[in-house]
């Protein structure tokens, strides 16, 4: 049960070696973690070992947080990045040779494999323009299916904020997305 210390206490306790201080931090940032997780990988599944991973990269290293207040964006980092090498590490295991690339028959359209590729490169660029908050909202609400009430408190921000930097990111990704390409997809899987 969260106490309601702040990050920085628990940081604290957690460098004192109190691992129930370290389950408050694990508990109070799962969530967004593992928001955080799917949306820098390839395979959403693959969120729960990257979190996990990521959990201990950051008890291994807590001496080098140096802003403890801050625990929750130190983490965040950590988990963007275990993602990043995770979806790395992916593509290249599962990367068909190349003899046995030409010759592998399957029942995939070529040309709409690379256009959701295509599609996908196009998002990743354009939420780069995003704000760290705009980001976080928009995931949570696309993708996670979360409410405004859940974002606002998992943010610490209101409800109507959260509508706010919604409807910011959107803007922002039919923007990008418009110039990018040319046109603009009324829907991504049913998302934007």
């Amino acid at each position: 049960m969260d106490n309601g210390e702040t990050d920085g206490i628990l940081v604290e306790r957690v460098r004192r070696g109190d691992s129930s201080a370290f389950d408050q931090l694990v508990r109070r940032h799962l969530r967004t973690a593992h928001a955080v997780a799917r949306a820098n990988l390839d395979n959403p599944s693959d969120a729960d070992g990257v979190c996990q991973d990521a959990f201990i990269k950051a008890l291994q290293q807590i001496d080098a947080c140096r802003n403890p207040d801050r625990f929750g964006a130190w983490l965040m980092v950590i988990v963007r990045n275990t993602a990043h090498n995770r979806r790395d590490y992916n593509r290249v295991r599962t990367a068909i040779p190349l003899e046995k690339a030409t010759s592998a028959a399957s029942g995939h359209d070529p040309l709409a494999d690379t256009a959701r590729s295509e599609l996908r490169g196009r998002l990743r660029e354009a939420m780069t323009h995003l704000t760290e908050l705009q980001r976080k909202v928009l995931v949570l609400y696309d993708l996670e299916g979360w409410r405004h009430g859940e974002i606002a408190a998992e943010l610490g921000i209101s409800a109507g904020s959260s509508r706010v930097h919604l409807h910011m990111a959107r803007k922002t990704m039919r923007k990008r997305l418009a110039d990018s390409s040319g046109f603009w997809p009324r829907t991504v899987n049913g998302v934007i």
